[in-house]
């Protein structure tokens, strides 16, 4: 017997060679979804269902039925498929799988052997859902229990997988199980090939063995691109673990209430010994499932601790810690990197284990740091002001030394002079564009220059025209660092950064808020889509971040240079030597 799966499990497959099986109380339709290493579906042609059941290396049914088979060849997918999703819908708008009993899903070998099953509980409204994925992870194959539902349907689930045109794909799916008009199979020259290679796996070699991590072992054209989807491989996995532990914990929590309070229901129960056997038999249970689920989340995070160890070392500046050697004689790179490392996520099952966070470039949202209190801080307001200071200059000085010289620069907005310290290093380095600016008068200078210069772009990008830019443009992006945030700004100041945040992005000017929202409090909901517009990150670890795939709460710590070291300094010396040399 296979392994049991609870949403958000993920486990090993031994084989390329499936069958997947779907079990359900009325008819379904099933369908699997080709996805890149994001999981994204670019267009209907990679998707296998009832009305086109047959792609390289998946085959699907070729009708609605309670009773499925879904066969794949994984080692016979493109090397641009990453990800194979399975999924689930109902035919007819009015009918809901909480209306059914859960469906099930088996995953076996070609030969019958049962590798892993899921059951797809919890459903209530959704009439689509995801059943299953299995994706490529280090050179071998997984598979991971979703169960994720759509009251809104097919489309609203083909739209998030990335399809263009969900709903027509959707359409046509559903036109298909009404219709009936499955194609007939294709002779056997005819179809795509499913047989695949010969596995050559020694009999004796176990396999559910992890591989040896690997630095960059995830696809990508470049050695920092591959790296940079292992980290979110990495994020991704200790997300769906830690989502399996807390699913079995609650599951488990929930059946030893309901069968102790069946046993002291019982009146016989209260008689003897046989209470105390009922609640130590149900006690037994729930520790017995525990300890799988334990068990499940150490090898998991005992896999992905040795892919940390691995992987950090090999990370370019873009993406590394301040105290890693790769700064140690660090030069100014020829092309910009494709995302920034703004710091580190950690869930409390797993403290010791941080995943760095990553960010793609060029910035499409603002950054706030915010100055104001969390609920495990216990600074007081002058030193939370300058902590987030530290955070601002320390992300702004890692943006500098990692773009090209001349693309990237930062100026700063500092209207009563409060971070003249931190901000000195830049002063003294000669990294600005200019001096702080200062005072209201100035806050109005700064935000005119670059609003004209968004404006500016724009029209030259709207017309298909940047050639057209007038002689002499910087075209450098440009980061605009306000301290202090709103102090100095009046009703005008606030519009224009506000047009800055939401346009600034696409025109190269990007923009990092120093702020508490306390301070801003008498413009009221005014200023509320400025905040929903900005990355919120903080001096000092809170736990505010959510993933995509499941929602957890995760801790964000900064990326900040090692308390009284030089790095900082001695990467502003570089860049500005750079300037200088490049004038």
């Amino acid at each position: 017997m296979g392994a049991e799966l609870v949403r958000g499990q993920n486990h090993p497959l031994p084989r390329t060679r499936l069958e997947i099986l779907i079990s359900a109380e009325v008819p379904v339709l099933v369908a699997a979804a080709l996805g890149d290493e994001g999981g994204r579906v670019h267009d209907g042609h990679r998707i296998a269902h009832s009305g086109a059941p047959v792609l390289p290396g998946i085959e699907v049914p070729r009708a609605a039925a309670a009773e499925h088979r879904l066969s794949a060849d994984l080692g016979a997918l493109s090397e641009a498929v990453h990800r194979v999703t399975v999924l689930l819908a109902l035919r007819g708008p009015a009918v809901r799988f909480g209306a059914t009993a859960a469906p099930r899903a088996t995953v076996t070998d070609a030969g019958g052997t049962e590798i892993v099953r899921f059951t797809l509980a919890g459903l209530d409204t959704e009439s689509a859902v995801v059943a299953l994925e299995l994706y490529r992870r280090q050179g071998g194959w997984k598979v991971r229990a979703v169960g994720q539902g759509y009251a809104e349907g097919l489309t609203a689930l083909l739209t998030d997988l990335g399809l263009p045109d969900a709903h027509d794909v959707a359409e046509a799916i559903h036109e298909a199980g009404r219709s009936g008009a499955a194609r007939t199979a294709a002779p056997a020259e005819d179809r795509p090939p499913t047989g695949g290679p010969v596995d050559y796996t020694h009999p004796g070699r176990q396999a559910s063995r992890q591989p040896q991590p690997v630095a960059g072992d995830a696809a990508g054209w470049s050695m920092e691109e591959r790296l940079y989807n292992q980290v979110w491989g990495m994020f991704e996995d200790l997300a769906r673990s830690t989502a399996a532990l807390r699913s079995a914990a609650d599951f488990a929590a929930a059946r030893l209430d309901r069968e102790l309070d069946e046993a002291l229901a019982d009146p016989r129960a209260r008689i003897g010994g046989a209470g105390d056997t009922a609640r130590q038999a149900a006690q037994a249970k729930h520790d017995e499932l525990m300890g799988r689920a334990r068990a499940a989340h150490d090898r998991d995070l005992a896999q992905l601790t040795a892919e940390a160890e691995v992987v950090e070392p090999a990370l370019p500046p873009a993406y590394a810690r301040w105290d890693s050697p790769v700064w140690q004689g660090h030069r100014m790179p020829a092309e910009p990197p494709q995302a920034v490392r703004l710091g580190d996520l950690h869930l409390p099952e797993s403290p010791s284990l941080r995943i760095p966070m990553l960010v793609r470039l060029p910035l499409e949202r603002g950054l706030w740091v915010d100055s104001g209190a969390t609920p495990a801080d216990f600074n007081d307001s002058a030193e939370r002001r300058r902590l987030a200071l530290e955070v601002a200059v320390a992300l702004a000085v890692r943006l500098l030394a990692v773009h090209p010289v001349g693309e990237f620069s930062v100026e700063v907005i500092d209207p009563a002079g409060t971070g003249a310290g931190p901000l000195g290093a830049f002063t003294r380095s000669g990294a600005l564009t200019g001096p702080p600016a200062r005072g209201a008068a100035g806050v109005t200078q700064a935000l005119e220059s670059l609003t004209r210069r968004v404006d500016l772009v724009r029209m030259a990008m709207g017309g298909g025209a940047t050639e057209a830019l007038p002689d002499g443009f910087d075209s450098a992006r440009r980061l605009l660092i306000v301290n202090d945030f709103p102090q100095g700004f009046d009703d005008r100041a606030l519009t224009r950064l506000r047009f800055l945040a939401d346009e600034g992005p696409a025109a190269g000017v990007h923009l990092l808020l120093i702020a508490d929202r306390a301070d801003a409090g008498e413009y009221g909901p005014l200023l509320d889509p400025l905040w929903r517009s900005l990355t919120r990150l903080t001096p000092s670890p809170d736990d505010h971040f959510a993933d995509p795939w499941v929602g957890h709460a995760w801790t964000f710590e900064p990326s900040l240079p090692p308390h009284g070291g030089t790095v900082v300094q001695q990467v502003l010396g570089v860049v500005s030597a750079a300037r200088i040399k490049g004038k």
